[in-house]
This record gives C-alpha cells, sequence and structure tokens, in this order.
C-alpha cells in the first residue's frame, strides 16, 4: 500500500508526470523503430540472421540495440557508434590541448564537445553501416531476401537510413535527458536489454523443463536475485568522509567551536557507474573485427584474434575485459571525481576534515582515499562483469540468459534503475513527499 501511494504521489507532481510521459514515448518510439526492417529487405526471412545472433559477441550486440541488430532494423546500429565516439573524444581529451581548453569552459565548452562527439559519431556509423550491410549474408539472410539485389542502390540507401537512424536515436537519448527523466543514452540500452530478457528466459526455462530439472530452474533464480542485490550493494556503497564546519563569527570568519556542524562527504565505491563497463565493452569489439578484416582474416593472428575473442565466455575474452574495466574505472573516477575542487568548495565553506589542512593537504588526502576504495570497486565491478562465464561453464546456462547474470547487461540495468529513481526521489523530496523507498505520506515543509 505504501508503494501504491508512493506512485500516486509521483503522479501528483506535474512536472514529474510530464517528464516521464515524456520519456515513455520517447521509449516507445525507440522500441517502435527496432521492428522496422530496412527497406529492400524481406522480414520474413530473417530467422537465419537470429539464429546467428543468440549468442557469443554478436548476441552481445543484439542485447544492446534490442533486437534490432537480429531485425535488419533502421536501428540496427543503435547507439553504440555514439558510445565509441564518446570514448574517444574522453581519451583524446587528455592528450589534445584544444579539448582540455573545452572541458575548462563549463557549458559553453561541453556544448562544443557534444558537436564533435555528434560529428564523430557520423563519421563512425559512415564505417560501420557498410560492414554491417556486407555481413548479412554470411550471417543467415539468403540471397532471396534482397528484394532489390546487393547493387550501389540497396548500398547507398541503406547506409544512408542506418546513420539516419543511429542519429535519431542519439537525438531521442539527448531529449530524454533534456525534458524527461534518467540518463537517455542509458535509458535507451536498458530498455533494449530489457526488451530481450524475458523471451531468453522461457528459453533457458523450457530447455530446463525438457530436462525435468524444474529445481534448476529455481537455484538460477536465486542466484539471479543474489547477482543483483550485489550489483546494488556496489552502486550504493559509499565511503562517509566525517567533515566539521567552523562557527561562523560576527565578523564574517570562521573559528571551530564545539557548536560546528559535523557532516559527511560521500565518496562512492563505483563513482564511475557503469561508464567503465560500456567503454569496456565496446573495445572489445575491435579484437575480433581486427582478426576478420581481409588483412588478417587468413593469417595465424587472425584466426587467434577470431577464435579467443568473438566468444564472450571465453579465457581470453574475459580476462582482457575485467582488465579493461579495472583501468578504465580507474580513468573514469579521476576525470569525474574533481579532488581538488572538492577541497577548495570545503574550504570556501569553512569545512576542514579533522586532523587535515585545509587545501592541497585535504584534496590529496581525498585524493588518497579514491584510489583506496576504487581498487576493490573496480575488482568487484570487473568480477560481476565476467560473471556470465562462470555460469555458462560450471551450470550449463544458456547464453543468451547468461548475459543477465551479470555482465554488461545487468550492471546497465541496476545502475540506471537506481539514476533514474533516485532522480524521482529527487522531485518527491523537493515537493515534500518521501521517497519511493519509502512511505508516501506527505511531509510538512519546514519554514
Amino acid at each position: 500500500m505504501k508503494f501504491i501511494e508512493s506512485l500516486k504521489n509521483v503522479w501528483k507532481i506535474e512536472e514529474l508526470r510530464n517528464r516521464i510521459t515524456v520519456t515513455l514515448g520517447l521509449l516507445l518510439v525507440y522500441r517502435f523503430g527496432a521492428q522496422v526492417v530496412l527497406p529492400g529487405i524481406d522480414a520474413a526471412q530473417l530467422e537465419g540472421l537470429s539464429d546467428s545472433t543468440d549468442g557469443g559477441l554478436l548476441g552481445l550486440l543484439n542485447a544492446f540495440t534490442g533486437g534490432a541488430f537480429a531485425n535488419a532494423s533502421v536501428f540496427a546500429l543503435g547507439i553504440m557508434p555514439y558510445i565509441s565516439a564518446s570514448i574517444v573524444v574522453q581519451l583524446m581529451g587528455i592528450a589534445i590541448p584544444y579539448l582540455q581548453k573545452l572541458q575548462k569552459e563549463g557549458a559553453s565548452g561541453q556544448k562544443k564537445i557534444n558537436q564533435i562527439t555528434r560529428w564523430l559519431t557520423i563519421a563512425i556509423c559512415l564505417l560501420q553501416a557498410p560492414g554491417y550491410l556486407a555481413s548479412l549474408p554470411a550471417l543467415g539472410i539468403p540471397t532471396s531476401a534482397f528484394l532489390l539485389g546487393t547493387g550501389p542502390l540497396f548500398y547507398f540507401s541503406s547506409v544512408s537510413i542506418l546513420v539516419t537512424g543511429c542519429i535519431f536515436a542519439m537525438w531521442l537519448g539527448e531529449k530524454i535527458t533534456d525534458k524527461g527523466i534518467g540518463n537517455g543514452i542509458s535509458l535507451l540500452i536498458m530498455v533494449g536489454i530489457i526488451a530481450r530478457l524475458p523471451a531468453s528466459f522461457l528459453q533457458n526455462a523450457a530447455t530446463r523443463l525438457e530436462g525435468n530439472n524444474v529445481m534448476l530452474i529455481l537455484f538460477e533464480l536465486v542466484i539471479w536475485f543474489a547477482i543483483i542485490l550485489g550489483a546494488i550493494m556496489l552502486v550504493m556503497a559509499v565511503r562517509k568522509i566525517a567533515v566539521e564546519y567552523a562557527r561562523r563569527t560576527a565578523s564574517g570568519g570562521y573559528e571551530k567551536s564545539a557548536v560546528g556542524s559535523r557532516q559527511y562527504i560521500p565518496l562512492k565505491l563505483n563513482a564511475s557507474g557503469v561508464m567503465p563497463i560500456i567503454f569496456a565493452q565496446a573495445i572489445m569489439f575491435v579484437p575480433s573485427l581486427i582478426g576478420g578484416s581481409s588483412f588478417l582474416k587468413e593469417t595465424a593472428t587472425g584466426i587467434w584474434l577470431q577464435t579467443n575473442f568473438a566468444d564472450i565466455f571465453g579465457l581470453w575474452y574475459n580476462v582482457v575485459f575485467a582488465l579493461l574495466i579495472i583501468v578504465f574505472t580507474y580513468f573514469y573516477t579521476a576525470i569525474t571525481v574533481p579532488t581538488n575542487k572538492m577541497a577548495d568548495d570545503l574550504k570556501r565553506s569553512g569545512g576542514f576534515i579533522p586532523g587535515i589542512r585545509p587545501g592541497s593537504e585535504t584534496s590529496e588526502y581525498l585524493d588518497k582515499i579514491m584510489s583506496q576504495i576504487t581498487l576493490p570497486g573496480s575488482l568487484f565491478l570487473a568480477l560481476i562483469a565476467i560473471f556470465p562465464a562462470f555460469i555458462v561453464k560450471l551450470m550449463g546456462v544458456q547464453q543468451g540468459w547468461a548475459l543477465f547474470f551479470g555482465g554488461t547487461s545487468l550492471i546497465i540495468l541496476v545502475g540506471v534503475a537506481i539514476d533514474t529513481m533516485q532522480q524521482v526521489n529527487s522531485y518527491l523530496l523537493n515537493r515534500h513527499y518521501d521517497g519511493l523507498m519509502k512511505t508516501g505520506k506527505n511531509r510538512k515543509a519546514v519554514a
């Protein structure tokens, strides 16, 4: 009853109601576009493409696009080119002075960076779209499915539509962030993943029932809920740094006093959220693509890359994947947690960490704490990311369902859901309602 009351409170806030409505509407448009097949391709002959994307690296890519990849849809490229462009721009921001200057210019600089990211997204789409179209016959689509043939006209029109579809998906994500609730790009990925969850579970359950393994299904669900709980704990865990604020004197200065208030700086165990795993996943597509290129396809190196990095449940894939997650966790934490700015803001507000001098020593202390808590956070994040490989090898879970036992899918689902819930909670608390995780009673405003 309390949860239903909280949902009613959500609907009472007009701004929040409008934002949720806009978000759901734009997500519905994205899901509709994922079902629209490219012109010139017979939708009735796509079974082979669906079968080839049931598991492995293609299955993961299909999950990210919500099935659009297997549907040869106008959204077949999904939002991944934009993610790849964002990774490239952020990495280039370390070495290119111009991008570093833009990062320091605030909102105006971020606007220019976003524009650069958009143009780079188009460039990546122009490279990926022809490759996707050329791979369709090899992925199981018969020649008869191409109603207009595979000539220049088909390639020109299809590439144009795929690039437009990706840009439109990027626009939907930005509009959700601006006019809706939550991070739009992350929500598009999350909705695509959720769309694949029921079918994956039912397919695995049907296989278990054929072997009269009902208890094994229940055991898998228990493990699944335990992994979800672990992922939630990782996302929500914080290290509290005690802070004291000196009392302001009549002259406008500060003096240390027993009546000074004590608060905390919450440093998150996983301050980088889901971005390291998304960055690492985007890079993990590269080795198999390089191995399958015309230059290396028939060589020993190319065969090794295809063999070891096309299988997302293989040893080498998961070892490299885990290492990349750890590296990107440190990298993204370093660029998103400004310890220098935190120390300066603390000093200007008259706050200090007991036993630590304000200023540079406070910054160094916060940076040291962040480094210490980022290590276990990155290791736990990497462990959850590669857990599907253990499930497949030890329990024989089908690959499609195994993707939800950790990995990119689960981390994104949990991270985006919590982030969206926190935004909804902030609206409720600002209107003097309790959050969704508490009661739904109207709170009295404090004068």
